[in-house]
């Protein structure tokens, strides 16, 4: 493996950068933002979302990530984060990819926000009908 691995991973809104690094200390750091990874994801799921691809692997531990991630919410962020390890993933290891091909890790999640339209009080809800 090189020195480092690149990949861009995306979901709703957000947009996340990852580096991929052979680990430098004992065990492997995830940096994102410039803080822990349990600091800026408090959520559990989001953690264990963003986990999936390395546990699949079993490489937890073997890299130190550096994550830049910008754009829409907690939720999509983590989308985006696990989408771009298993991008990065399959850089390191070509053979990775059928297991996280079968686990459904490598497909970009393409669900958008529907955009609301006039007349309307959201994408597809009416306002309430009113007889009298």
């Amino acid at each position: 493996m090189e020195k480092q691995q690149h990949q861009v991973g995306k979901r709703k809104n957000a947009i996340a950068r990852v580096y991929l690094r052979q680990r430098a200390g004992d065990e492997g750091v995830i940096r994102i933002n410039g803080r822990s990874f349990e600091e800026y994801f408090p959520r559990p799921t989001a953690r264990m979302l963003i986990m999936q691809p390395l546990e699949l692997t079993s490489t937890v531990g073997r890299f130190d990530i550096a994550i830049n991630v910008q754009g829409g919410g907690l939720s999509g962020q983590a989308g985006a984060v696990k989408h771009g390890i298993t991008r990065a993933l399959m850089l390191v290891d070509p053979g990775f990819r059928p297991v996280l091909k079968k686990a459904g890790h490598v497909t970009r999640d393409s669900r958008e926000v529907e955009r609301k339209k006039y007349g309307l009080a959201g994408a597809r809800r009416r306002y309430q009908y009113s007889k009298r």
